[in-house]
């Protein structure tokens, strides 16, 4: 008989325990970003719109994960007429963050068709822009060349 108490003891005790263990709380907070950096130089304007999420997720207020995705358009755009372009036969722009950088090189046997460029990405897990960054670019069209500063338009 005495065995039988203990073996139902044991038992109370051990289911007791599993539902202390299951009350754990686990919770997510997420959070968006989404900034546009604008400026411009004497020839170029330009403006850099960024999209991130970022996810934190706890367990009993402990911290156990952290996830981020983001994405970027980066326009470019001509201040004069296409007409000046239409000699342009080799078009560079480039963007420098403090987390990543960019660059793209465009051709034109033809005259370009437009005068605004783009270029855009994205990653999963990286680090999140902040809102205060200055995203530095440059502009090379043939031999001419012009670096400036886009800033977030909302501060």
């Amino acid at each position: 008989m005495k065995k039988i108490l203990t073996v139902l003891f044991i038992m109370m005790v051990l289911t007791a325990c599993s539902f202390t263990t299951s009350k754990d709380t686990q919770s997510e907070t997420r959070t968006e970003h989404n900034y546009q950096f604008i400026g411009d130089s004497e020839h170029w304007e330009a403006e850099y719109s960024y999209e991130a999420t970022e996810i934190w997720k706890e367990n009993d207020r402990k911290q156990t994960a952290h996830s981020s995705k983001d994405s970027y358009e980066l326009v470019f755009k001509y201040k004069g007429s296409l007409e000046e372009l239409s000699s342009m036969k080799n078009l560079e722009y480039s963007y420098e963050t403090t987390n990543e950088s960019g660059s793209t090189i465009e051709q034109f046997p033809e005259p370009p068709s437009e005068k605004v460029f783009r270029t855009g990405g994205g990653s999963e897990g990286g680090a999140i822009l902040g809102e205060g960054e200055v995203v530095k670019v440059t502009v090379k069209w043939d031999d001419k060349e012009e670096s400036f500063e886009l800033h977030n338009k909302a501060k």
